[in-house]
């Protein structure tokens, strides 16, 4: 079972996957955990580079992509075909809203580089945790967040990033399901709960 985690910077998304992973854990599930980009030795890296430097568009999304790719290979399959339940924060869906909806990339490209990479591999179920994006970004002023060099980007780039989210939750309704994140941790996680509980996931 592969289940990806999405939404903008803020929205508590993180925080849910771990919680979900202490419940399936308490269940006595085997659950790995693991995050976009990085992953691998490789993939984290990148991550470095991607969050610290100013990086142009085009090869920002490459490098997420380059990164990607090592994580399926040494991370995700073999952690499915060891019967493995895999909590990704972020995935495919994070450079079509990022990438793509945030600086205006074409979509087809991120399409086609996004299969390239994932061999076939996507999320039984994704879960997108949706806030205002104003939102977002007081929690992580309060939480005493540094913004990283993709969240530095300012208000309307995550305006449009949230968009985006949108418009792809809303064109694959069978495998996303919009959570509002705007509320506090434990109404999201019941959400969260009953979101796997009908797709007879938990």
């Amino acid at each position: 079972m592969f289940i990806t985690f999405e939404g903008i910077d803020g929205s508590g998304k993180s925080t849910q996957l771990e919680l979900l992973a202490k419940d399936l854990q308490q269940k006595g599930r085997k659950v790995l955990l693991t995050r976009e980009p990085g992953g691998t030795p490789f993939a984290e890296g990148l991550r470095q580079i991607l969050l610290e430097a100013s990086v142009m568009p085009a090869a920002e999304l490459l490098l997420f992509g380059a990164a990607r790719a090592q994580h399926i290979a040494e991370v995700i399959q073999p952690a499915l075909a060891d019967g493995a339940i895999v909590l990704c924060d972020r995935f495919t869906d994070s450079s079509l809203a990022y990438q793509g909806g945030g600086l205006g990339l074409p979509a087809d490209f991120i399409d086609r580089m996004n299969d390239f990479a994932c061999q076939e591999v996507s999320p039984d179920l994704t879960l997108l945790f949706d806030v205002d994006p104003l939102a977002g970004l007081k929690r992580q002023q309060l939480n005493q967040q540094k913004p990283d060099a993709i969240e530095s980007r300012g208000l309307e780039f995550l305006e449009r990033v949230r968009q985006a989210y949108l418009t792809i939750a809303h064109a694959h309704p069978e495998r996303m399901v919009i959570i509002n994140a705007g509320r506090d941790m434990y109404a999201v996680q019941c959400d969260v709960t009953l979101a796997l509980q009908q797709r007879g996931l938990l």
